[in-house]
């Protein structure tokens, strides 16, 4: 039943100025809808929120992530807008100049992916990825 509709992800924000802040600043991204408590952001065809909450997330997975066509231009932009991408070292995962090369994929997607994390303000933790293809 459920596969008929769109989702949209929902991230948790303690200080949702913070958050607006970063988003605009460091990702370049500005809300295009807004509501009490919470603010609604259009990337491609899909679309993400932030809301104010109390809790903080987790932060130990990957709570949203984007696909790119040129990871390494990306990073590098998001580094000069002063994004922090985290060193992940983890069995069969490490991350070489903050990219790591991700065996294996959705068939639909590629045969791997290359990827890169960071977290924003609240300590959610994003991702890019781009998809690789065996030539």
């Amino acid at each position: 039943m459920l596969d008929r509709f769109e989702t949209a992800t929902r991230l948790p924000a303690q200080d949702l100025d913070r958050a607006r802040a970063f988003y605009a600043e460091k990702l370049g991204l500005t809300p295009s809808e807004e509501r009490p408590g919470g603010l609604l952001y259009r990337c491609g065809g899909t679309r993400f929120a932030l809301f104010t909450s109390g809790g903080r997330p987790s932060g130990e997975h990957t709570q949203m992530a984007w696909t790119v066509d040129d990871l390494e231009a990306v990073v590098a932009e998001l580094r000069g807008r002063g994004v922090t991408f985290e060193h992940v070292e983890v069995p069969g995962l490490r991350t070489v100049g903050g990219i790591a090369e991700v065996d294996g994929n959705y068939p639909s997607a590629g045969t791997g992916e290359r990827a890169a994390w960071f977290r924003d303000s609240e300590g959610n933790l994003l991702g890019i990825g781009e998809p690789t293809l065996d030539d």
